[in-house]
């Protein structure tokens, strides 16, 4: 199959699990548990202003120095925009579904978390607006929006828990 084929094949699929999410919005389905390729993720991300980084360069989600969204979930992405958004903060991706990540169902790898720069802008906010829930030994601070979403404070990034299933 030539590249363009494979292009034109990818951008379609792309496009059609974007519509399935949007028809699925406007219907009233739930449609969080999609995972979204690392394409249509970044296109997503990028309209919004939100910015990915990573030590490596790269977004291969086999190697532990990249920052991936090969499979992240829709909700995720939802929650990484929406935060953004009600926040007025820049917000800078720095983990996503890469390897490298503890494992478990609520996993970066399974797609429902993501690591984001410690900036004060983000820090204040969400000491400010979320309820704090301790410190867990191992993890770090956390804290709890309304939304049930969890935020830790790891040191030097926030390990954000997209939690909330909508199923």
């Amino acid at each position: 199959m030539s590249s363009t084929r494979r292009a034109v094949r990818r951008r379609v699929l792309t496009m059609l699990v974007a519509g399935a999410a949007a028809i699925g919005a406007v219907l009233g389905f739930s449609t969080p548990a999609f995972a979204v390729s690392q394409s249509s993720a970044a296109s997503q991300f990028r309209a919004a202003g939100v910015t990915w980084s990573s030590s490596g360069g790269c977004t291969n989600r086999n190697q532990s120095n990249c920052t991936s969204f090969e499979g992240i979930r829709q909700a995720t992405i939802d929650g990484v925009i929406t935060f953004k958004r009600i926040s007025g903060c820049a917000i800078n991706i720095t983990g996503g579904t890469e390897t490298g990540h503890a494992s478990g169902t609520y996993s970066h790898w399974n797609g429902y978390k993501v690591d984001v720069g410690m900036t004060t802008c983000v820090t204040n906010y969400i000491k400010g607006h979320y309820t704090y829930v301790g410190y867990i030994s191992g993890w770090g601070y956390q804290y709890k929006a309304p939304s049930g979403n969890l935020y830790t404070d790891e040191g030097n990034h926030w390990d954000i828990l997209y939690y909330t299933c909508g199923c």
